[in-house]
């Protein structure tokens, strides 16, 4: 298994790209090819005393800017580091590729370079989130990639959601919920309303609408709505969970008594805090792309590198693109059986 990452993506690259690519190598297996400037990765490794064992690089002299165009990544940054690993991927030099650079940019070169899979309208940033009920995660999707949809991209969002959270996360037949202002099936404007009869009829465990109130306690495995609602969503629970964290934090330390408790439920604390760090899960699959693709966290460390390109790996191992593809034929069947 071979897994192309994108040595200069991120805010902490290349250093902790190629440490992160080292102990994926270590711990998994894995060979992992380098994108980016060559001389820097090879003079960065050997200060860091980092060996490059298992690890192959390809060189690519520029960097896409997080501010630039999405489009220049086809244009004027086409030898960018983020841009060769696409066209890698698409040649079949690598079987998954990773990213913590632009988003907007890796949502433009995938659609254009590596391709949407047949049948996908829009492809959709899709980040699993932590949670206290059901099976303790869900996916959120779309968290951002497009802001305005149609009913049938949220249909399909489910589809791709499904395959995912059933194949990487091992759920049997996940619950699909589409994100609205309330459960009751008349809630919502045309988008919802829409989505909404679509997924009634599409081949996942559809189970209505769902209250954002309600994402922490596990109501649904897969949480779908458009990007910006999924986007507000995303940032919202990621500031709770650090208003919350430094509250309980605060409360812990105000004196000899509350620091005596602390310690008698430190282990704990350090369950719930490590469940609510990102670097423990990796990174957000893109999915709708043809090959597997994951967004990793702009300020990544090594350990949140390495467990991406393990989610990586997962993700073209457990043939999840086969499992989406599987989906949609079952609705295009159904559509020409009922014309009949």
């Amino acid at each position: 298994m071979k897994v192309i990452l994108d040595a200069f993506g991120g805010d902490n690259a290349p250093v902790e790209t190629i440490k992160g690519a080292a102990m994926a190598v270590q711990e998994y297996g894995v060979t992992v090819l380098l994108t980016g400037d060559e001389e820097i990765i090879k003079r960065v490794a050997k200060e860091q005393g980092v060996t490059l064992s298992g690890i192959e690089i390809v060189h690519a002299p520029t960097v896409i800017p997080v501010c630039a165009e999405s489009t220049s990544i086809t244009k004027e940054y086409a030898d960018s580091s983020l841009a060769v690993g696409l066209k890698l991927l698409v040649e079949g030099k690598g079987d998954a590729f990773v990213t913590a650079g632009s988003s907007g940019a890796l949502v433009v070169g995938a659609t254009l370079i590596v391709k949407r899979i047949k049948g996908i309208k829009r492809a959709g940033f899709a980040p699993v989130i932590p949670c206290v009920g059901g099976n303790g995660k869900y996916m959120l999707m779309d968290s951002g990639a497009n802001i305005d949809c149609r009913p049938e991209m949220l249909m399909q969002f489910g589809i791709m959601g499904s395959a995912y959270m059933n194949k990487i996360m091992g759920i049997s037949n996940p619950k699909i919920g589409l994100i609205n202002v309330g459960v009751e099936e008349s809630k919502g404007g045309e988008l919802q309303l829409g989505a909404y009869e679509l997924l009634k009829k599409a081949p996942v465990n559809f189970t209505g609408n769902v209250e954002p109130r309600e994402l922490p306690f596990g109501a649904c495995d897969v949480a779908v709505c458009d990007g910006f609602s999924g986007n507000i969503v995303l940032k919202l629970t990621e500031g709770v969970a650090k208003a919350f964290t430094t509250q309980i934090k605060g409360i812990f330390m105000q004196n000899f008594k509350t620091k005596l408790a602390a310690l008698a439920v430190k282990n704990g604390m350090k369950n719930f805090k490590k469940q609510m760090d990102y670097t423990e899960h990796g990174g957000a699959a893109l999915l709708g792309i043809a090959k597997p693709t994951i967004k990793a966290h702009g300020s990544s460390n090594a350990k949140a590198f390495k467990n991406a390109i393990r989610q990586a790996a997962s993700f073209a191992q457990l043939d999840v693109i086969g499992e989406i593809e599987k989906g949609l034929q079952e609705i295009k069947n159904s559509a020409q059986e009922t014309v009949k």
